[in-house]
């Protein structure tokens, strides 16, 4: 009986040693007061690299004699290119049959090429030569900044814009009684808007007889945005 007791004795003292043992639970620490803040700066940057998309179409009761007209063409277009310093690449290529009721079916080949350069008088004139010479037709004119223009443009703007989310950071504070601050965590980002470019092109049909107008392009510039948003931690209270 006495073992009993003991053995008893022991088993109701482990709930109490059980929780003696459990780790105190750390206080929750007062959360860092802080305000999100957004500064941005913008700027219109002239576009510096144009780009022209054109395409050698030809049509033929056989696709091997299409193809070859293409291809004679578009060469004689590539040659051009590069004899006038124009960056030039070839962006498609394409072969199908069209059917018309009562006819004997035709093979339409088109080729497209893109070409790019900073000179747009001078591309403009290439355009132009190889629509009224060769036949080729104007896909599109576009014009945009090369990566080294939007390179500087975005550092000098970064520049900018976090200098005005101090200033904002300043404000904020002081309007909130704080007398200091330092920058949480923040994120810079970039955006840009290219307005439609103005330009007059002649897409005239293979056929017409009469030499195409000159292409008249004006660039236009791209508005550049860096956008800075984060949080300025608010340290010391203002003096009362």
């Amino acid at each position: 009986m006495r073992l009993v007791a003991l053995a008893l004795g022991g088993a109701l003292l482990l709930p109490a040693a059980a929780t003696f043992a459990q780790p105190a639970t750390p206080a929750q620490a007062s959360p860092v007061p802080a305000v999100a803040v957004t500064g941005a700066a913008s700027a219109k940057v002239q576009n510096d690299r144009m780009n022209a998309t054109m395409r050698a179409e030809a049509e033929h009761a056989s696709a091997a004699a299409a193809a070859a007209e293409v291809n004679a063409r578009m060469a004689k277009a590539l040659a051009a290119a590069k004899a006038a310093g124009v960056e030039a690449k070839s962006a498609g290529y394409g072969t199908w049959q069209q059917w018309e009721k009562g006819r004997p079916g035709k093979w339409r080949v088109a080729q497209t090429v893109s070409l790019t350069g900073a000179d747009f008088p001078a591309l403009a004139a290439l355009v132009s030569r190889l629509q009224d010479e060769d036949g080729l037709l104007v896909s599109s004119i576009g014009f945009a900044l090369a990566p080294d223009s939007r390179r500087r443009a975005e550092d000098a703007l970064t520049r900018d814009a976090i200098r005005a989310w101090q200033q904002r950071a300043a404000t904020a504070a002081e309007a909130l009684g704080y007398a200091a601050w330092r920058p949480g965590r923040l994120t810079v980002s970039s955006s840009d808007l290219a307005p439609q470019p103005r330009y007059e092109m002649a897409m005239r049909a293979q056929a017409a007889p009469a030499a195409a107008p000159p292409v008249a392009v004006e660039g236009g510039a791209t508005e550049i945005t860096v956008t800075v948003n984060g949080e300025a931690v608010l340290e010391k209270p203002a003096a009362r």
